[in-house]
């Protein structure tokens, strides 16, 4: 009677409080071949394990993918891989690369496993310049110099050389210049308050230019005239990449994505899209670069009433005498349209797969390029992590886990994924499992560690039962203008000293950029809290508001007097448009105000005590970026430890413990939830999740042995992995992981639902085409 009372219990509070089971996280195909009973993978209703496939000349030959999709299936967890394909002779439009994808897609479905291809138009950059020559990237350089007085000044100026990425590097054509073209010289004078505009002019028709490559130019500048001391080259370098503003991109990435309709695709994935790559080292004093092209160039006057962006390319470059604000608001304005343009092309990109693949294929892989939102992102793409459209959150590297978290509370994605792919690969499984998120293994093949997919398959439990993201108490809500303006005074800070203390006190923190109240993302619901998707913020610090839209004051207007606390930091003395606002005043009165990250923090600490939010395992380890040190890389921020308990928005708490023993160390635990004890002899992972009675109704256990909790106790005499949830029918449902005999009595007491998947081991011979 103590269960059947329970089962009522908790199948009433299923379907009043809880999501429900059954969404299809991926598509389901047709299988015309006998499918093993036992299968190694979950199901599509539950959050997949990914992992990425490099295709080379091998997988292309006759059945050359067969041996990879026949072992993933046999001897790893994977439902999905990405296929990349990058080749230096061959692109993804090209018959033999998409005829293999047919095939091979065939030949997934049929072993369990789905294919998501990376079909980016930047795999196919020949055949898009075929099409449209004339619209390709361009990078504006502006080069200064001091002019001799009385002799003519000579500059070379040359292209960065060697310019790429993943998409095009080693054997990959590059996105070096293939022309260039000098559009205009200034002479002027530049003075210790910047440019003084009553002594600059055009001078480009006095200049004698000599084109010495495609990637470098000779100009010859007159002497330097009565009060022009200085000149400015501006020269265009046209790239081997698509024009971000090009009218017809948008239609060309479509259209790839037509050819692979019938192909039985899982998705398509996007990776890392923006303008080309600028690192650290390509800054050099007294140059200045631009991404550029003439579509560009358009959208900039129709978005400004009029004005010329080459002449204003010059204006943020260099300050002007007087000219401050109208500096400033230009970069706002250009900045806010490279953020809303690579917003736009990755969002028609997401719309064009759910058109042609169908509503359940996934869009997948990571706009995070720069893994630290600075200036290096900016730079990319306005830093549009959270404006793109996934299914389920994605990041990459070493992207600080306040971003992470907050993405997965954007899609409404229980879990995050991170590409990763470094030898702290065995640390970020467990720590990211801990903080709700799980590994895209790049390449797959680095799960074949024996310990390291006994770790992923009991993590994998979890996916039955994660139904919500990490509970975060706090939001970070940076002035996004203020953060990619260089002309401002709060360039290049988005908050992470604040977010990342908060991480560090064990209370982790989402980090969102103010672009999101515009868009109506982040709302102000009925009863007064500041929510974004399903999470509801104790506290919301407005971090730097400089240059903000009305919007936001009106947002924090709306949130007045309701049950979220509000701070902010910084002041707000002019909006995106330049004018001069008493900000500070606008804001709620009840609005607390500091000065910096280290006066706010105590104030922060204080309500969440005071509402007795509890801690969660601090994040005190720093992420490891000596791999990205190569690039130029020096930010660091924190991550949780290997071992601890954290907790989902709906109440679940998770154990995980893979400290010392990578694939998983034994977790021999009692602990409270609201007053209820609970108990765990389990190996890796011990979720649960209760009711309003105390009771639970959801638990996830890697090698369990026993467990105890209000009117469920389980005994069991051989180690198990499952995973058991009461469905929205208010049935109790298990899962049992790696099981040969049959179900112990013990668990048929609780239920007779139960299904088997298989403890898949690494293969003793990965195959050889990857």
């Amino acid at each position: 009677m103590r269960y059947q009372v329970f089962v009522l219990a908790a199948g009433f509070m299923l379907l009043t409080c809880t999501p429900a089971h059954g969404q299809i996280e991926f598509p389901v195909f047709k299988k015309s071949t006998p499918q093993p009973q036992i299968p190694n993978q979950l199901t599509e209703e539950n959050m997949p394990i990914i992992g990425v496939w490099q295709w080379n000349d091998m997988v292309l030959q006759p059945g050359g993918y067969k041996s990879t999709i026949e072992q993933v299936s046999m001897n790893s967890p994977f439902n999905l891989l990405i296929p990349f394909l990058r080749f230096p002779d061959k692109e993804v439009v090209d018959e033999v690369i998409h005829r293999q994808m047919v095939l091979a897609a065939d030949y997934a479905v049929e072993h369990n496993i789905g294919l998501v291809p990376d079909l980016d138009l930047r795999s196919a950059r020949r055949a898009f310049i075929s099409s449209y020559p004339d619209e390709l990237q361009e990078m504006l350089r502006l080069q200064e110099v001091k002019l001799e007085k009385k002799k003519s000044t000579e500059t070379i100026i040359a292209s960065i050389d060697n310019l790429n990425d993943h998409y095009a590097g080693g054997k990959i054509p590059p996105y070096n210049a293939v022309k260039n073209n000098v559009l205009r010289v200034y002479a002027y004078k530049n003075g210790p308050a910047g440019i003084e505009p009553k002594t600059l002019s055009d001078i480009t028709q006095q200049c004698r230019i000599e084109i010495i490559s495609e990637d470098s130019v000779r100009i010859i500048i007159p002497p330097a005239g009565k009060n022009q001391p200085h000149a400015c080259a501006m020269v265009s370098f046209t790239l081997f990449y698509p024009d971000i503003f090009g009218p017809h991109l948008i239609e060309f990435q479509k259209q790839i994505l037509q050819q692979y309709s019938d192909a039985r695709l899982s998705g398509v994935c996007k990776d890392e899209w923006g303008f080309p790559p600028y690192f650290p080292r390509f800054y050099t004093e007294n140059t200045y670069d631009f991404w550029y092209s003439k579509h560009s160039a358009e959208e900039y006057a129709r978005k400004t009433g009029g004005r010329e962006l080459l002449s204003d390319c010059l204006l943020m470059a260099r300050p002007m005498k007087k000219k401050e604000t109208e500096r400033q608001v230009a970069v706002n304005n250009f900045m806010e349209m490279v953020l809303q343009r690579n917003i736009l092309i990755e969002n028609s990109f997401y719309d064009a797969v759910k058109e042609i693949f169908g509503k359940d294929a996934a869009v997948t892989v990571h706009p995070t390029w720069w893994p630290y939102p600075d200036f290096n992102e900016f730079k990319k793409n306005g830093l549009d992590w959270w404006g793109v459209k996934r299914d389920w959150a994605q990041t990459d590297e070493i992207v600080p886990f306040a971003a992470r978290t907050a993405l997965s509370k954007k899609w409404d994605s229980p879990l995050w994924y991170n590409m990763y792919y470094t030898m702290k690969l065995p640390v970020q499984v467990w720590s990211s499992a801990l903080a709700g998120g799980r590994i895209n293994y790049l390449g797959f093949q680095t799960l074949y560690d024996k310990d390291l997919m006994r770790a992923e398959n009991r993590i994998r439990l979890l996916n039955y039962i994660s139904k919500t993201p990490l509970d975060c108490p706090v939001a970070v809500v940076f002035g996004h203008a203020a953060a990619v303006n260089w002309a401002g005074p709060y360039h290049n800070d988005v908050g992470m000293k604040l977010a990342d203390t908060l991480w560090f006190s064990g209370y982790p923190a989402d980090l969102i950029p103010t672009s999101e109240i515009e868009n109506g993302s982040l709302k102000v619901d009925n009863e007064g809290w500041i929510c974004y998707g399903k999470q509801k913020y104790s506290a919301v610090v407005l971090y730097n508001p400089e240059f903000e839209k009305s919007s936001t004051a009106g947002f924090f207007l709306r949130a007045a007097g309701g049950k979220t606390a509000l701070f902010r930091i910084g002041n707000w003395t002019r909006d995106f448009d330049g004018n001069i606002i008493e900000g500070n005043n606008i804001f709620p009165s009840e609005m607390i105000t500091a000065k910096d990250y280290k006066e706010a923090f105590p104030e922060i600490m204080s309500v969440l005590k005071e509402r007795k939010i509890v801690m969660q395992t601090p994040a005190r380890d720093t992420l490891d970026s000596r791999y990205f040190t190569l690039r130029g890389f020096n930010t660091i921020s924190y991550f949780p430890p290997t071992t601890g308990s954290s907790r989902l928005i709906d109440g679940t708490v998770i154990n995980v413990a893979g400290t010392n023993n990578i694939s998983g160390d034994t977790i021999l635990k009692e602990f409270e939830i609201g007053g209820n004890k609970v108990s765990f002899d389990a190996i890796g992972i011990a979720a649960v999740r209760l009711d309003l009675n105390g009771n639970p109704e959801a638990i996830a256990a890697g090698s369990l042995k026993s467990f105890r909790c209000g009117n469920i106790e389980i005994n069991l005499n051989e180690r198990l992995d499952l995973a058991l949830w009461i469905d929205q029918n208010g049935q109790w449902r298990g899962v049992i992981q790696g099981l040969q005999g049959t179900v112990p009595q013990e668990l048929l007491k609780i239920t007779r639902n139960w299904k088997r998947i298989g403890l898949p081991e690494s293969p003793a011979k990965p195959a050889v085409n990857r």
